[in-house]
This record gives C-alpha cells, structure tokens and sequence, in this order.
C-alpha cells in the first residue's frame, strides 16, 4: 500500500468542525494551544462557536482549517500513520509541507496566519464571488468565462474532471453561472469564500506574502509534496519561496497533481480535514 493525504481548503469550514476530536485527543488539544500560542488568535473559540460570519472571515478561515488538519495529523503521527505522497488544495498546500518537514511547525501557522490576512485585506474594492462549475471540461469552461460580458471571471481552480472553480466579479460570477447552465452543466455551487482567489487580483496580496516567506527558511523533503501551480511534485532545486507567492495568484492545478500520485504509486488516499468533499472547494 502507497498512502497518500490530501488536505483541503479554503471553503470546507463550518461551526463546530472538529470540537469532537478536541475533546477527546490530548494531541489535538495541542495543536489548538500552540496555534493560539503563535498567532494570538483563540482558534478554537471561532472554531467550535463562531459565529459563522466571523469563521468566514479568510483571515480565520484559512488559520481554522489549518489547525484542524495539523491536529488529526498530531493523532496520526503518535500512531505511527504518515503518508507516502501528499498533496492540499490551494490553502491545503501549507498543511502539506508541514507534514513533509520541508516547513516547520511554527514557521507554517505564521505563513497562513498572514496569508489569510493579506487575501482578506489587499483585495480589490469590490463584490466578489467564486463558484465550482460541475459537468463541464476545462475548455468548456473557460469558453464560458470568454462568453461573459459584465466583468471579469476566470477558472480558478481545476479540481477534477468535470469539477472546476471559476473565480471574479460578483456580476461576472453570476453570468457565467447562467451561461453555464445554458450550456449543460450538471451544477453550479456559490463557494463560502471572500475574494478573487487564485487570479491576478490578488497580485498586492502576493507581493505582500513574498516578503513574509523571505523570514522563513524551507527544509528538505521527508515525504513527496505535490504542487498546485503545476500538480508536478516538488523538486529538490525548486524555489519554494517563488512557488507560494505565486501560488496566490494562479490557478490550482488539483486534478493534474492527483493523476502525478497515482503516477507515482499512490493507491490508497487519506482526506485530512473538514468534511469528505475537498474537490468541491478552494
């Protein structure tokens, strides 16, 4: 058996999502201080009590699933469960190399501390809306992005076929909702999200976390991380620092980074996180 873990993002979030294992697993009681320890944030008070506008916040949202995922991954490890391969949609990334050691601990709740941060305040004056697309091809779905009139929309996340994430201007959103159903698409779902992710809107943002990776010193490898700028894994002569500022602003490439683990071996996968749906968010 090759295992492999995926970690979701941002979008996966609810009230109350992971009090069950805060209350029985010491491990995960662990994780929750250290992160309030760091960031000054009680994450598990937003977490388990909300309100759901404030757990929505990007600047809370990203740090709570993070946590989330860090603390079944505590339990994990104490068992001696680690993965061979792994892979995080969009926010998921962080946990990811966390779990490789190419990130410590520490470094990796500062980084998605400020990420949030700068995704939810650097982003352009505006109403903006993102929303996964089911039934369609990338082509089709770029077509549709081509077909609107009203603003800008672009895909924004290609999460597995026939599932993929288009991401723009409320007024744009909606139009290519519309024409996207003209056109046969089985569904279209409004993500709980806040911003223009994964497009060059977010350019200031990006510009912004570039300087906050420049304090943090990246790790070799222990285990296979995928990347969602290209679904290809890293490589010992990457620039890490390069990827994640880019990282903001381009697409995700999940669907390319499952295929590479099954290319890899990987046979058996693990959702780490909120919910049993990653490829439905970003």
């Amino acid at each position: 058996m090759k295992l492999g873990f995926l970690f979701p993002g941002q979008g996966s979030q609810s009230v109350g999502m992971g009090k069950d294992l805060y209350e029985k697993y010491e491990e995960v009681r662990y994780i929750y201080e250290k992160v309030k320890e760091i960031t000054g944030v009680d994450i598990a008070k937003i977490t388990f009590d909300g309100p759901e506008d404030v757990l929505n916040e990007t600047k809370y949202t990203q740090l709570s699933i993070l946590t989330m995922s860090l603390g079944i991954l505590e339990v994990l490890n104490k068992k001696g469960i680690k993965a061979d391969v792994s892979s995080g949609l969009s926010l998921g990334e962080y946990t990811a190399l966390i779990h490789s050691k190419a990130l410590r601990l520490e470094d990796g709740i500062k980084l998605v501390q400020k990420r949030g941060q700068y995704m939810q305040e650097l982003v352009p004056k505006g109403e903006w809306l993102m929303a996964a697309i089911l039934g369609m091809t990338e082509e089709q779905v770029e077509d549709v992005c081509k077909r609107v009139t009203k603003g800008f929309v672009v895909p924004a996340n290609f999460n597995t076929t026939g599932q993929i994430v288009i991401s723009g201007e409320k007024e744009a959103v909606e139009q290519a909702e519309t024409i996207a159903k003209e056109l046969g698409a089985k569904k279209v779902r409004i993500l709980k999200t806040a911003g223009p992710f994964h497009t060059k809107k977010l350019e200031e943002a990006s510009i912004a976390f570039r300087k906050e990776l420049e304090t943090v010193e990246f790790h070799d490898f222990e285990t296979t991380v995928i990347k969602n700028l290209d679904g290809m894994e890293y490589k010992k002569e990457d620039d890490i620092k390069d990827i994640l500022e880019k990282h903001i602003i381009s697409p995700v490439r999940f669907s390319n980074g499952l295929q590479t683990m099954l290319n890899l071996g990987v046979d058996t996968f693990v959702e780490i996180g909120p919910r049993k749906n990653i490829v439905r968010f970003c």
